[in-house]
């Protein structure tokens, strides 16, 4: 019998996660997928907005403002990288001024910091790739990037060390009413019993929701398309570049990544499969196309892969956190899309408070706030590094050569809390595998890796859980 039961362990889910864990209750997170950070939260733009886009007054804007201000001390909280670098929306038109200036009175209203609008000739000496015709653009400069799977895995490892218990391969097929309050969640792992169920469950949010609730909810599956470029690249520009925002969304930035590359997209195509992740040439031409409109010459051959995530865009166009109508103890924390990522430290504080009250939860005695990151060698000064290498020899085997990734981090990755399980799950921790050849090198090393250190045979590693089984079998044995 659980307190908390949280459905979902991307961003929000181990958000909420985290914050519960500083009370005195039993919580649990339940996830579909293998790991943590497989949806929405895996496949993003990685950008903390500043806040000038969300409607004034409309929970996006003051969750969004407030999970801004909170991510510089959460990150270093947890040691996870995150910069600053500040935003652009740019206009190429005197004509597109009105719009320009609206974002800006948006902006003000929901107390974004230090907003300005800036001319031509000043843009063009703060990004000098910006296309010739660029007008005008407003600047915010708290706007910044994070890795998306360095926060989401953080928060998840931080609840775990304080007691979250993550459930994986754990699909939630339906709920019911517990005799005498609560409920029961039935999944493909047997059923679950707790005071309180937060949904956390992305784009299957509705699903959830609409299984206890007669006033329901429509989450239309929104996929984004991305073009990610090599590190050679990653100085094109210096802040993230967006064009005016439009019905669907902001529109294609064009952005630096926290770890160097330089990533487009997104676009906004909405499908109705909640698994379609596939990317299409017509989306892809999309992204190609209207990056080049603003930002010039981009060096579209350094391309190295391109992937597609969706957004649980919710009918409304609003976060949905709170009690669901007409049912006890079951806490919607739905329709989180952009700008969720961002969001998340503030959902994850409103989620708790709310469970707080209901549940009349107290504080635990000692909560431990700060999470170690995995060791990362070359970022040590020569010295340091040679002996710390000597210490952990490891640390001196390169298995992926793109990233520099060793078999020391690749082992720190398996063996940690919650630790990695799958090839993805490996270069979600470390980036084994995101480098320019994709893994063309370094997939057969940490496949023998995860193979000895979780000692389950080769035929049995994954790329992603499931049946995502990379080998059949051995030559020599059908020979």
């Amino acid at each position: 019998m659980y307190d908390v039961i949280i459905v979902g362990a991307g961003v929000s889910g181990a958000a909420s996660a985290r914050e519960l864990s500083r009370c005195a209750a039993r919580v649990c997170v339940l996830e579909k997928e293998e790991d943590v950070c497989c949806g929405t939260s895996k496949a993003n733009s990685a950008i903390v907005h500043a806040g000038y886009d969300a409607a004034p007054g409309s929970l996006m804007a003051k969750l969004n403002v407030r999970g801004n201000a909170l991510m510089g001390d959460l990150a270093k909280d947890l040691d996870i990288p995150f910069r600053r670098i500040g935003s652009l929306v740019v206009c190429l038109s005197e004509e597109d001024m009105p719009g320009l200036q609206a974002l800006y009175d948006r902006g003000q209203a929901n107390g974004v910091p230090d907003l300005r609008i800036i001319y031509h000739d000043e843009l063009l000496q703060m990004e000098p790739n910006l296309s010739e015709e660029t007008y005008a653009a407003l600047y915010a400069p708290t706007a910044g990037i994070v890795c998306p799977f360095g926060l989401n895995i953080a928060l998840a490892e931080n609840a775990a060390m304080n007691g979250v218990e993550f459930h994986f391969d754990t699909e939630v097929q339906s709920l019911e009413r517990r005799q005498g309050g609560g409920w029961i969640l039935h999944t493909s792992q047997g059923s679950y019993e707790t005071r309180l169920v937060v949904n956390a469950a992305g784009v299957y949010a509705d699903s959830l929701h609409n299984m206890i609730s007669s006033g329901k909810i429509h989450i239309t599956p929104r996929r984004g398309d991305y073009c990610l470029l090599d590190k050679t690249t990653g100085s094109h520009v210096n802040h993230t570049i967006f064009p005016l925002p439009g019905k669907y969304g902001k529109g294609i930035l064009v952005s630096p990544t926290i770890h160097g590359n330089l990533l487009l997209g997104p676009t906004a195509i909405d499908v109705a499969d909640p698994e379609a992740t596939n990317t299409t040439a017509d989306g892809l031409a999309q992204v190609l196309e209207n990056a080049g409109r603003y930002v010039k010459e981009i060096p579209y051959k350094n391309v190295i892969t391109s992937f597609a995530g969706l957004r649980a865009h919710e009918d409304g166009h609003e976060f949905i956190i709170g009690e669901v109508p007409g049912t006890e103890n079951f806490i919607d924390c739905a329709g989180i899309e952009s700008p969720g990522l961002t969001s998340s430290p503030a959902i994850g504080e409103m989620v708790a408070e709310i469970v707080r009250s209901k549940l009349e939860l107290s504080e635990k005695e000692h909560f431990i706030s700060r999470r170690k990151g995995i060791m990362n060698p070359t970022q040590l000064p020569d010295g340091e590094r040679q002996e710390w290498i000597r210490r952990h020899p490891a640390y001196g085997h390169i298995v992926c050569r793109c990233e520099h990734i060793s078999e020391g981090e690749i082992l720190d990755a398996i063996h940690r809390p919650l630790g990695a399980r799958s090839l993805d799950g490996v270069k979600r921790r470390v980036r084994a595998g995101m480098g320019r050849c994709q893994g063309g090198f370094c997939s057969p090393r940490v496949m023998e890796l995860l193979s000895r250190e979780l000692d389950i045979p080769l035929e049995q590693i994954t790329k992603r859980g499931g049946a995502s089984t990379l080998l059949c079998g051995q030559n020599k044995d059908s020979l």
